[in-house]
């Protein structure tokens, strides 16, 4: 198969973006994917990714490639589990402590730290608007991240929140109270499910 073909198949896979660790993998040297890129007028987002004048900008697939440890939390995890409207107008993200947050925080990413035997509860993946799998935690951890949180958060957010998922089918009560056991929360969350129960 020519490499272009390739190429263009791994663009059109990835909903407009090009990893170039995609393509290396396919066997295609680097010189031939700068050529490739240039030749498709493909836009330059992060380093190794490339994106098409034809594809949908995809801001959390972008923060997601750039910072792979980084778990979509919060605000913006409402929104990729369907229990906000809208987009966040600033995206929130969780690191284990100790994680480097300098470079989020200057591009204006709201970062929320937690210990690191706690970092991979209720870890899960979401798809954001355009396709993409994005690392998020379920919506149990979300709840407890908002009520733990609640002082830097909307207390309408993590209100209603609580509101829809106590009508959510999937809901897990024994999974939500293990967490917030976990994140010393369990009394406030108990409280809003004995009024929302």
């Amino acid at each position: 198969m020519k490499k272009h073909l390739i190429l263009d198949g791994l663009l059109s896979e990835n909903h407009g973006y090009l990893k170039v660790s995609d393509a290396v993998s396919a066997d295609i040297s680097r010189t031939y994917i700068s050529e490739y890129v240039r030749e498709r007028g493909l836009e330059r987002v992060a380093d190794g990714l490339y994106m098409s004048s034809e594809a949908w900008l995809d801001g959390m697939y972008i923060v997601q490639f750039r910072y792979a440890q980084a778990v979509f939390s919060h605000e913006s995890a409402l929104y990729l589990l369907g229990m906000a409207e809208r987009e966040p107008t600033r995206y929130s993200v969780t690191l284990y402590t100790g994680a480097s947050t300098a470079r989020l925080a200057k591009e204006g990413i709201k970062v929320y730290k937690v210990k690191s035997e706690l970092f991979e509860l209720g870890l899960s993946e979401a798809m954001s608007p355009v396709g993409h799998g994005l690392r998020v935690y379920d919506v149990e951890r979300t709840i407890c991240d908002l009520v733990r949180s609640r002082r830097t958060v909307e207390i309408q957010d993590y209100q209603s929140a609580l509101k829809e998922y106590v009508t959510r089918k999937d809901k897990d009560i024994h999974r939500l109270m293990r967490y917030a056991e976990l994140f010393s929360v369990d009394k406030i969350i108990n409280q809003y499910l004995e009024v929302l129960l």
